[in-house]
Parts: C-alpha cells; structure tokens; sequence
C-alpha cells in the first residue's frame, strides 16, 4: 500500500500544493506523541518530501500512497494539541488546512488517553469537514488492560473510528480503505454539530444563524465552526467576512462575546477551550474500560523523572550506550577491515594497476579506492550505524521525553529548560537535524545556546572518530575521558553564554507519556534512512577526499600546504603539521578527518602499519580527537546555522566552538606529558 513520494511529482511549499492541488488530498493530525508520523511512514514509505509556508520554519511532510486505482497525496502536519493556539506549528496545521482543504482529515488519537486527545479531534470536527478518527496505540491500551470500545466512541462522537498499531502496520490497511472511499464521495461524512452547554449554546445559536444566512463560506468550514472561530475571536476568519462585504456579522459576534462573558464570567476563547475539555471528558468516560483488578505495572516513566531514581537511571543508559557502542563497534571493525584486507583490497589494487599501471596515477587513485574505501566502510558501518539504530531505539520508547524532564533544572544554569534537552540529545546522532529542531525554542538567545551546544556534543561522526582512534588504540577510559572532558567544556561554554547574553530562559509545560515498547522493524526503517546518507552521500566525498590528498602527498605538495598551519598545529597543539590539515578536510565530515589520518598512515608507513601509535604518539591521538570533537561539526552544520540564526550568528559559534576547540587541545598537549602519558 505504501508509496513513495518526488520532488518532481510534490510540492515545496503549501502555496504550490494549491495552485497544483491533487485530486484527493488527506491532512493527517495529531499531538506530537500519538504516533502520526509512523502512520505517514507506513502510508508513504521514508521517500517523502517536504512543503512550507514562506517565513515559517515548521514543514508539513508530503508523501503519496495507493489504494487500488486511487492516488492520495498525505500531508502530516505538524504534531500540535490544538488548532487555535499561538505557536508556529499549530498556525501552520489549522493554515494548511484552511488553504488546502482536503478531502479527509485523519485525526491521530492515543488510545491510553483518549479524554486528552478528544479536544483536538472535537475542534476538527467542529470545522464541519469529513473527519475520520484512528485511535493508535491500541496494543499500549490492550498491554494496560484497556480495551476500546471504538463502536461506542464512534457514536458518541458522530463519526468513524478506527483502532490502530502503526509501528506494526496493524489497521492501517482498513483506515485507509475507508479514507479512499470518503475521498471519492462514496461515502459521504457530514460531522454533526458537537453541542456544548445550555448557556454556551443559546449565546452562540444567534451568531451561527447570521452566519448561516450571510451566506460566506471562508475556508470552506461549516457555518457553525465560522461561528465558532469568530466567537474566540479569530482574526483570520474576523477579516474574511470583513473583506467579504460581511462587517455586520463581526458585530454580532462582539455582542456573543459580551454575552457569553456576562453569563459564563470568562472571555468566549477561555469557554470555548472549557467547553471542550468537559465535552471530551463525558465521551471518552468508560472508553477504554480498564479493568480495577489486576497486576499493578511498574511506571517506568515515574522512575526516569524522578531526580533519586531518574539520574542513575540516566547514567546507566548512557553508559550502556557507550559500553555497547564500543564492544559493538570493535567487533564489526575488525570484521570489515580483515574482510577488505582479505578479499577486497587485492582485487581493487589488482585492477587498478592493470589499468593504470604501478606509477603515481596509480598510487593516487588507490588512496581513495582502497585506503579510502577501507577507513569509510571501517568506521561508518560499526559506529554510525551501531549508534543510529540505538538512538531510534531511544527516541520509539519515549524515553527521551523522560529526559528532558529530568534535565529541566540542570538546564536552567545554561540558560535553556528542559525542552532543549531533546535536540541536545539529538546532536548525539547528527548536528544538522537537531540545529533545525533549535526553532522550537522560544527566543532568538535559547535558540543560540542551544545551537552552541549542540555543534560542541559529540555526533554519530565524531564518535566514530573517538571510539576509531583513541578507544580502538589508546582504551575505553581514555575515550570516556574525550566524552567527560567534551561535557565540562560544554557545561562551561553553556555557563558562560548565559551569563553574557542579555535575557533569561522560560519555563517548560510539557505532557509526560508512558514508555512504549519500540518496534525492531520501525527502528531498522529509522536507522537504515539516517545511516543511508552517510553511505551514499558521506562515502563518495570520502573516495574524491582521499583521492585529492594522495595527489598532493604524492606530488609532495601536502607537505608544502602543511607548513603554514606548523605554528598552530605544531607549536601549539604538538601534532604532526599533516595532521592539521586532515582536520581541515574533516570539515566535509568529522570522520572523515580520521579517515584520511589513516589513509595517510597506512600510504605513510606501508606494509608495516598496523597501528596509528606508529605514527603518532597517545599524547597526539587525544589531541588530535579532543579539538575535532569540539571544533564546528562540519560545513552543513555551518550552512544549517546560517539558515536557522543568520550567518552572523552563525559566525559567532563557529567562532567560539573552534576557538574553545583549540584552547584546550593546546591545554591538554601539556598537561598529559606531566601526567605520564606518552608524547
């Protein structure tokens, strides 16, 4: 069922997607943890594309699926708890809506926790568009005991409900059967109206008559939810019937809005949300059923908040994820590189120089189809996509969300809350994603600390580069040292930011939800759609990198080119000058500096390397990893930052992030010979 989507066949923005609307359109929507987006995943497969409204930073993913002879175009919006509010992803969810108009809209609901998820589908509803109802996590529900009683909801609600596992694929068949139907006009939906209380009802009955008898439709909503938005005051749909020619019936609505006041004792907007939440709490009373005996379940998700339990919590996992990452690296590194030295390496050199012959064409074309190709699939197989598939493992368990609670206190002194925990942890896999997630962040100086901090943590390929050289040659404690060391310094440039910055963070609201069981499929999809980047786009730059390193080091130009960094490089850092300009490449990609350090060692030493302490010393090695760790991730993570902060501010962390980088690697170049270590 799943299909794929293009950019030829997709829009770039949401004004394109209407002047080229599809002929059937479905708008997926959701809070941000009810699974919406592994439902579009199973819709549309991970080849989607994204469209956006101009000066917003919040995307709506669009992809394509089949159902029989039917095409769908599926937008996921942005994951929102509701239409009206002021943040950016709910303008973009209710504004996407509005203009587009699709023909279904699929509101993702949580099974365990229907009476929340309830409000959100009843503002849907109430817009009087054909509105089909998932209620997804149902195996969460049924692993509580729970049990939905979907034929019960449906009509309580008026409309179609359906039970969903998406990470299994389980119901997603027969929603979208339906969804098909309904987009075709074979099944025709009219939500009815949602009635709220006695006195909310008669104050808003006028104005849904003045509306009704006016005669305008603005963005094609029902008359009543017209009513509705104009009663909370809604200056969007306050300036249609203005515009419209419509005027009178903005003054009927400010005279509702002062009724409802004088009976309800608060503004229409704060009612309207009361009216709501009541209503949302008498459908969903006995759905789920839960039944009062049973086993009492440890709650997982209590323990990780909790300070006295959360924060071991937090330290085993994280030292179980370097454990793993290690030990697991470690085998599958040696697998790849005997295997290449074994049955690759020959066959390559072989053929290489029965075409070019055994002079320096030859030589240089084999430091990047050999040499190179070796320390790629040596380093990205074993560590970035060892550490893909145990960050997706995180993110599916909820787990993640645990943490940003916990870590709300500790990130007030770097002047962010908790929320900037989560793309913090992000950085973990890849800097760029989680510099875009910055945006979510309230203000312009959140947004700068926490970009800062993300371009100093560690990523998917700078921890490849400190488990391939200073864990795989020097030991794991001294690689757990390059993390420690990386974490304080972070700490401090966090510190020190918000001291210097004008401003201070905001609190942090955010729902808690139970841990889920992550599915080993889904996982796979997740970590195979990150790591395939690196395969495909990562490991080409490495091959051309490689290649225009051996022809300098071949022709001797390396050496020349090395000689003016020797003052820093050497004088200051104590690292071979060739080892600076590696980090230069690194650049490109953090790995690839480490790359091509072992590209030039193996080409440097020949037949008798078999360890990068023969051609540096453990002093250099720590060194040389400690100041690509902290430096600027790479040149994306610069043009992302440009995009998100401006390029001045953009500057600024590159700034700070590769001076702070070189301050302590020089630091740490004179401080490990007085403790013993080699130099």
């Amino acid at each position: 069922m799943a299909g794929t989507s293009r950019a030829s066949d997709s829009p770039s923005s949401i004004e394109s997607l209407v002047a080229n609307r599809p002929e059937y359109v479905v708008a997926l929507l959701g809070n941000p943890n009810v699974g919406k987006s592994t439902l579009f995943n199973q819709l549309t497969g991970l080849g989607v594309v994204t469209a956006h409204y101009a000066g917003k930073t919040e995307d709506v993913n669009v992809g394509t699926t089949r159902i029989g002879d039917t095409k769908l175009t599926v937008m996921d919006l942005p994951g929102t708890y509701g239409l009206a509010g002021n943040t950016e992803e709910a303008w973009v969810s209710r504004r996407t809506i509005y203009d587009v108009e699709p023909d279904v809209v699929i509101v993702v609901l949580d099974a365990t926790n229907l009476s929340r998820n309830l409000v959100l589908a009843l503002e849907v509803l109430d817009l009087g568009l054909p509105t089909v109802l998932v209620a997804n996590l149902s195996d969460e529900a049924a692993r509580k005991g729970a049990s939905i009683d979907s034929v019960v909801l449906s009509e309580r609600l008026g409309a179609p409900v359906f039970e969903t596992t998406a990470t299994e694929g389980i119901g997603v068949a027969a929603v979208m059967e339906y969804v098909a139907l309904v987009a075709r006009g074979e099944v025709v939906l009219n939500p009815p109206d949602t009635v709220y209380g006695d006195p909310f009802e008669r104050t808003v009955r006028p104005l849904v008559h003045a509306v009704d008898s006016a005669g305008l439709r603005p963005f094609g909503v029902a008359p009543r939810a017209s009513a509705l938005r104009l009663l909370a005051n809604d200056p969007e749909f306050r300036t249609a019937f203005v515009s419209g020619g419509s005027a009178g019936i903005v003054r009927v609505a400010e005279e509702a809005r002062t009724a409802l006041r004088a009976v309800m004792g608060e503004g229409s907007a704060t009612v309207l949300v009361r009216e709501r939440h009541g209503a949302a709490g008498v459908i969903a009373q006995g759905i789920p059923a839960t039944p009062s005996a049973g086993k009492r379940r440890v709650d997982l998700a209590r323990l990780a908040t909790r300070p006295i339990t959360g924060v071991p919590v937090l330290m085993a996992m994280l030292l179980g994820l370097f454990l793993l990452l290690f030990f697991v690296g470690e085998t599958l590194a040696g697998l790849v590189s005997s295997g290449w030295v074994q049955f690759v390496s020959p066959v390559v050199q072989a053929g290489v120089h029965g075409i070019l012959g055994e002079g320096t064409a030859a030589r240089t074309i084999l430091w990047g189809l050999d040499a190179g190709l070796e320390a790629s699939f040596a380093i990205g197989i074993p560590y970035i996509l060892t550490f893909y598939f145990l960050l997706a493992m995180l993110e599916d368990t909820g787990y993640l969300n645990a943490v940003a609670f916990l870590a709300d206190r500790m990130m007030h002194h770097a002047g962010l809350h908790g929320r900037a925990v989560i793309p913090i942890v992000a950085g973990l896999g890849c800097s760029v994603p989680a510099i875009l997630s910055v945006r979510l962040l309230s203000t312009k100086r959140e947004r700068f600390i926490a970009a800062t901090l993300i371009s100093m943590v560690p990523c998917s390929a700078r921890t490849a580069v400190i488990l391939g050289a200073v864990g795989h040659f020097i030991g794991i404690w001294p690689a757990l040292g390059v993390y420690a060391i990386t974490a304080l310094v972070a700490a401090g440039v966090g510190i020190a930011l918000d001291r210097l910055l004008p401003g201070t963070s905001g609190g942090m609201v955010m729902e808690m939800f139970p841990f889920r069981r992550p599915a080993a499929r889904i996982v796979a999809r997740k970590a195979w759609s990150q790591f395939r980047e690196f395969l495909f786009v990562a490991t080409p730059i490495v091959v051309i990198g490689s290649i225009v390193l051996g022809g300098l080091y071949e022709t001797g130009w390396l050496w020349k080119l090395a000689d003016p960094m020797s003052p820093i490089i050497t004088g200051w850092l104590g690292l071979p000058a060739v080892a600076g300009l590696t980090l230069l490449f690194g650049l490109l990609r953090k790995e690839f500096a480490l790359q091509l350090l072992a590209t030039l060692a193996i080409a440097t030493m020949g037949a008798g390397f078999d360890n990068l302490l023969s051609f540096m010393s453990q002093t250099d090695v720590f060194v040389y990893v400690l100041v690509n760790t902290l430096a600027i991730p790479c040149v994306s993570t610069v043009a992302v930052l440009g995009k998100v902060l401006g390029w001045r501010r953009a500057a600024s962390v590159t700034a700070v992030t590769v001076t702070v980088a070189l301050l302590v690697g020089g630091l740490f170049a004179r401080l490990l010979p007085l403790l013993g270590v080699p130099a």
